[in-house]
């Protein structure tokens, strides 16, 4: 997704808000998961984003979303986002992110989504590390007792 940041996206020090970038990874996520489930997703939630660098008026941005992996219900998303200055001809990575989302029917009853199968290397190691970023989301989130998350324990504790 690309968007071009105008007046109306800065504060007035001529940045991007921070709150319209995440509206805009917000809807390029969707987007994503919805494209994956062919079913209405619902944000359930949003790690930790960094703002590495400021994102001036003028700039273009790009934002790339990719579904990691499909759980029973939800789907992760990664988000990277990259700033460009289009006259000097520099692009640089000023975000990056992973948003859940939920699949629900019309009712808004959650809905079982299609299975996701990692092909490259890289999303072999997205969608492996997914899991453990699942159940530190459920233990911050108080939806999952420390002791019951496995991997994140093997990843500190040898058997």
């Amino acid at each position: 997704m690309n968007e071009l940041v105008l007046p109306n996206d800065t504060n007035t020090l001529n940045n991007l808000m921070g709150g319209r970038l995440l509206h805009w990874m917000d809807i390029a996520a969707a987007i994503s998961a919805q494209k994956h489930c062919n079913r209405i997703v619902v944000t359930a939630s949003v790690d930790n984003v960094s703002f590495k660098q400021a994102i001036k008026l003028g700039d273009v941005i790009t934002i790339e979303a990719k579904v990691t992996r499909a759980f029973h219900t939800s789907v992760e998303v990664r988000l990277d986002v990259w700033a460009e200055n289009i006259p000097s001809g520099t692009r640089a990575k000023s975000n990056e992110a992973y948003y859940t989302f939920v699949a629900v029917d019309q009712s808004g009853r959650t809905i079982p989504v299609p299975e996701l199968r990692p092909e490259t290397v890289e999303e072999i190691e997205l969608y492996s590390g997914a899991l453990r970023r699942r159940q530190l989301r459920l233990i911050l989130a108080g939806k999952m007792e420390p002791n019951d998350a496995n991997e994140l324990k093997a990843l500190f504790f040898k058997e």
